[in-house]
């Protein structure tokens, strides 16, 4: 008897449904974008048994632009990709970029389980 080889599949962020009513599901690459995503974007503190997770980009989207302050960004933003995503991803470039309420970061990695090199860029915007 042959055996199946089992398909990794993650639930898709956000969450949501899919077309035949069951819970969407990512692949690998997509899995790893959609953990980029939310170490990104969220805020430290924001998550009650994970303190300390996060980047925190949008809490800086009002700090007045500055080459200071984009290097600050571009840094925090290694150290967080580097301590919570470092097993799943190598960073081979990033840029950090300010505008009015707008953060946007480009992003080159590679997905170390695949060997997959990906360029993603990610934006927010500051809520009001």
């Amino acid at each position: 008897m042959r055996a199946r080889a089992q398909v990794r599949t993650d639930i898709a962020f956000p969450f949501r449904v899919d077309r035949r009513g069951r819970t969407a599901h990512a692949s690998r690459e997509e899995h790893v974008r959609d953990l980029v995503e939310q170490l990104l974007f969220t805020s430290p503190g924001e998550r009650v048994m994970r303190p300390d997770f996060g980047c925190g980009l949008l809490d800086l989207v009002f700090t007045p632009n500055s080459p200071e302050l984009a290097s600050a960004l571009e840094l925090s933003v290694q150290a967080s990709l580097q301590r919570w995503l470092g097993e799943l991803i190598e960073v081979e470039a990033l840029d950090v970029e300010c505008e009015d309420t707008t953060v946007r970061v480009l992003l080159r990695y590679v997905v170390r389980a695949t060997g997959s090199s990906r360029d993603e860029v990610f934006e927010g915007r500051a809520a009001g």
